[in-house]
């Protein structure tokens, strides 16, 4: 929690100096500047006005408003850095009005780009080959993140679901972060019915991630509410457990990260039929040297919501947080797959991924 409180004052303090900034630089456009010399007052309100976007995004919750006003910021800076670069070489003061309209307008376009990258659901496909017996091709379906609330409501992420029934799966896996703090019962009750309804012969299988059992525990259900849904809809918890599918494969939950007692990968696959196709269900990709090390073949995780708000993912791959952003890899053997997930936490925009679902094939080498 500590470091959750830490994250949201320096993010309280970025966005309090954007809003600084974009004041003060807006308030310098030829126009207003000509006002100031006559109505000072009235020129600093008339520098508020673009404020109106992220006052707007603050209806959502205020992580959407900071990120709008810190991608005003952002782009005004670059401008301004462009300019005095262009000053440099020309000996020449340059009149920078155009140059902060273009920066506001090409803010609102990434943003926009952002919102519908955050908003439309893609299909991502893979196809592995293995060694191992598998009694035929195994198609895998991956959904993770969904955080219903921000991007999905109950009624969309059951829509969305239109898209891995016509994948036609064998198996559906959840792995983790289907609600977050913000969710609203019915919209959870409504999401677990839909996944009640899929059509995948070996079932519906869910793991836990960070924001499932809630941080805040302000919303209007439990755990155990979520908890007994999932169950009444035939879906299936691992927690630490391995289930063996139809005898051709084996799917091992893990428990996040965040769990105290968590089981170590050697203590969860010792035993196991090392002939059998094993993926393991693990929310955050940071156990990548251990799962390795188990000899399974695939790992299947989400969490990074595939880097978000860009530079997001690239700052947590240097300080440690994930072995992988998005995407695909292979270490001794072992196949890993990273989603960006269905939605995403508090923030309405992906301006460094795309929100998707993940379907998978799974082959017998010839």
């Amino acid at each position: 929690m500590t470091f959750w409180y830490l994250l949201l004052a320096a993010a309280a303090l970025i966005a309090l100096s954007a809003c600084v900034y974009v004041t003060r630089r807006i308030h310098r456009f030829t126009p207003i500047k000509r006002l100031g010399e006559r109505h000072a007052l009235l020129s600093w309100l008339v520098s508020l006005c673009p404020l109106a976007a992220p006052a707007l995004f603050y209806i959502i919750n205020v992580y959407s408003a900071a990120i709008v006003l810190m991608h005003m910021a952002l782009f005004l800076l670059i401008s301004d850095g462009v300019c005095r670069v262009i000053e440099a070489a020309k000996k020449k003061k340059l009149r920078r009005d155009l140059a902060g309209v273009i920066a506001l307008g090409l803010a609102a376009v990434y943003l926009a780009a952002g919102w519908y990258q955050a908003h439309h659901v893609w299909v991502t496909r893979y196809e592995f080959e293995t060694d191992k017996s598998l009694g035929g091709d195994i198609r895998v379906v991956e959904v993770a993140d969904s955080h219903l609330g921000i991007t999905l409501d109950g009624e969309d992420f059951a829509r969305e679901m239109e898209k891995v029934r016509s994948a036609k799966p064998d198996v559906v896996v959840i792995c983790g972060d289907f609600v977050d703090d913000d969710t609203e019962k019915e919209d959870m009750l409504t999401a677990c019915r839909a996944l009640g309804q899929l059509d995948a012969p070996y079932g519906v299988y869910f793991i836990y991630g960070n924001h499932d059992k809630g941080y805040f525990r302000y919303r209007n259900f439990t755990s155990r509410e979520l908890r007994d849904a999932l169950a009444e809809n035939g879906v299936v918890i691992l927690e630490d457990e391995t289930a063996d599918v139809d005898g051709r494969f084996l799917l091992i939950g893990r428990q996040d990260r965040s769990t105290p007692d968590r089981a170590d990968m050697m203590a969860l696959t010792e035993g196991l039929d090392p002939e059998k196709y094993h993926i393991v269900l693990d929310h955050q990709p940071n156990d990548y040297a251990a799962e390795a090390e188990a000899d399974v073949d695939l790992v299947l995780s989400g969490h990074t919501h595939g880097g978000h708000i860009f530079p997001a993912g690239l700052i947590g791959l240097a300080m440690g947080s994930n072995d992988r952003v998005y995407g695909t890899e292979e270490r001794d053997g072992t196949r890993f797959v990273v989603t960006s997930g269905i939605s995403g936490w508090a923030i309405p925009f992906k301006t460094g991924t795309f929100s998707e679902i993940v379907v998978i094939d799974i082959r017998e080498r010839d």
